[in-house]
């Protein structure tokens, strides 16, 4: 919702005021809305875009060179007034005559067309193109009554790239219309926006559903379906408007991945990567993409994607220059020479061959990363909330995606012969390196440090486990600096490796030890929750977290029964403590 306002009534004068001020190098406010700041050259063409505000950076964000000469600002998604639109032509014109662009809406087709009036009876002469993209809006042997939606934006930049090469006004226009004519747009809602003041959603997307065929005005989709995952969305964006491709068209296209305000920059980003694949799936070839924010409607959990079908003309203006405060283009660098730009994979350890022994334990090893992996993959969820109470909630994610990588790098190290050691070295690799964050990292040098004693020749017995449980256990207080009662994983690490060091030491069965020590990791993560975060993003919700249980306490005392289980079962011993409850056993 709309959180950040004065008077709701004067939403659009107050923002413009403060746009105005953030951006003066660019534009200047005039009644009615803004203008450039440096005037147009003399006879160049104004081109003058517009309409309702809660669409930033339409419209007033695309006034600057390459772009609009003016932004005539309405009220959020209302249609500016004539004498709002003739105020504004009038600041920008320049003496070649005027360009009005505008969403093919009620409102902006009367109102435009009494202020383009007005100006020729005052002698400017004034034309108007209204963008017609929103493939849903209406059939396509209608297409002059669909609305305008993302589109808006390519046929702006076209329009302000024609007058910038300077064209007369007859040829500023025959480009915004060819632009119009090549351009699509298609879009999917997940949720309302909220005006300034109100305190409920203009629409509300059924639970585990989508609205095919937004709008920008707050308007719901034409119908709902039901939620989808990226791959899905981005066939479905793309396949729709591959129905609509024009005659004669070529296999090269601008497109546009837009936001409409609450879609975040890396979803769309994501769906992106998508949405790329299907088009050269179909053959196109993308030209200077944009993704993210150019058409918005205030606070709406959604997304478009707009195609415009390229030619010569159209691809040279779609890439010219231009510098707004919500739009800006440099010409792309020279491509360089040499080979191909893609990254180089980060470099593997390599991997020794071990004796028979050796890779025997590896095998063990193998199956203990992978039977971590499902418990792991059952409790993310959980993980997560609890490390929500005063983190960032990520701890689930985290744990799982270093898992399944440690379990592909074990498998591939397997698959050379490796030795315990090397084969959890790999692992341990893999796991900081996709995992990343602080859980990342700390079990990435763990794994290493336990992978050294077990070593990739002879058997990995109690005494070699347990010095490397011991080193583990160094490598991670000297890397982070925590200590028991800092409410962290340490306080589940140090009596998990107390225990079986000492069992071991006694001459205990190293699988009955090992599950007696991953009851005592799991009493102590649980005895967390009376501690106070003395490290970590924990720390400065401090008094939030006292009464929940540290996450990483709480994951690695689950690894610990998981792999216990998993060895008990292995002579018979299984203590079914290896379930994916966070608590362990009934009683722990």
């Amino acid at each position: 919702m709309t959180r950040l306002f004065d008077d709701p009534d004067r939403f659009s004068e107050d923002q413009l005021r403060g746009f105005a001020a953030a951006h003066p190098e660019h534009v200047t406010v005039v009644p009615g809305g803004v203008v450039r700041t440096r005037p147009l050259a003399a006879g160049r063409v104004a081109v003058v875009v517009g309409g309702g505000s809660g669409h930033y950076p339409a419209f007033s964000g695309l006034v600057g060179e390459g772009l609009a000469a003016g932004a005539v600002v309405g009220n959020i998604f209302t249609s500016p007034s004539a004498r709002q639109a003739e105020s504004v032509a009038r600041a920008a014109d320049a003496g070649g005559g005027v360009l009005f662009s505008f969403g093919n809406y009620a409102g902006d087709r009367m109102n435009f067309g009494m202020a383009q009036a007005r100006l020729r009876d005052a002698g400017i002469d004034t034309r108007s193109v209204m963008v017609t993209d929103d493939v849903a809006s209406a059939p396509a042997e209608r297409r002059h009554e669909r609305r305008g939606i993302a589109g808006d934006f390519t046929v702006f930049k076209v329009a302000g790239a024609a007058a910038e090469e300077g064209l007369d006004l007859d040829g500023v226009e025959a480009a915004a219309r060819h632009a119009n004519d090549r351009t699509y747009s298609f879009g999917i809602a997940f949720d309302g926006c909220t005006m300034p003041g109100a305190d409920a959603p203009l629409f509300v997307v059924p639970e585990g559903k989508m609205a095919i065929g937004l709008g920008i005005h707050g308007e719901p989709g034409v119908r709902d379906a039901d939620m989808a995952d990226a791959p899905t969305i981005a066939r479905t964006l793309v396949e729709r408007l591959l129905d609509e491709r024009p005659e004669g068209a070529g296999r090269r296209v601008a497109a546009i991945l837009n936001g409409l305000g609450a879609t975040k920059y890396e979803e769309l980003f994501l769906l992106w990567g998508h949405v790329a694949d299907a088009l050269a799936g179909a053959g196109l070839t993308v030209v200077r993409p944009e993704v993210g924010e150019l058409v918005t409607s205030l606070d709406m959990a959604a997304c478009s994607l707009t195609l415009m079908w390229l030619d010569e003309d159209l691809e040279r203006w779609w890439c010219s220059r231009a510098d707004t405060p919500g739009f800006s283009r440099l010409p792309l660098p020279k491509a360089p020479d040499g080979p191909g730009t893609e990254p180089e994979a980060i470099a593997k350890a390599p991997v020794t061959r071990g004796d028979s022994a050796s890779r025997a334990a590896a095998a063990d090893t193998l199956a203990a990363l992978r039977s971590l992996r499902t418990a792991l993959h059952d409790a993310a969820a959980e993980l997560g909330r609890i490390d929500a109470v005063a983190g960032d909630g990520d701890h689930g994610r985290g744990m799982t995606k270093g898992v399944d990588a440690a379990v592909r790098a074990a498998e591939e190290a397997e698959a050379l012969g490796a030795g315990a050691r090397s084969l959890l070295s790999a692992a341990a690799d893999a796991w900081a390196d996709e995992a990343g964050g602080t859980s990342g990292v700390l079990w990435g040098v763990a794994l290493r440090a336990l992978a050294q004693e077990l070593g990739d020749t002879g058997r990995a017995d109690g005494m070699r486990a347990a010095a490397g449980a011991r080193a583990a256990l160094d490598a991670v207080t000297s890397l982070g600096g925590a200590k028991p009662g800092d409410k962290t994983l340490v306080d589940a690490l140090v009596p998990l490796v107390d225990t079986f060091t000492a069992g071991v030491a006694r001459g205990g069965n190293p699988r009955s030890v090992l599950a007696e020590a991953a009851a005592a990791a799991t009493e102590a993560a649980a005895a967390t929750a009376a501690l106070t975060p003395r490290l970590g993003r924990a720390r400065p919700l401090a008094e939030r977290s006292v009464g929940t249980p540290d996450a990483g306490a709480l994951s690695l005392a689950l690894c610990a029964r998981t792999v216990a289980a998993l060895l008990g079962e292995g002579d018979g011993q299984g203590n079914g403590q290896g379930n994916g409850r966070l608590g362990g056993n009934d009683n722990g």
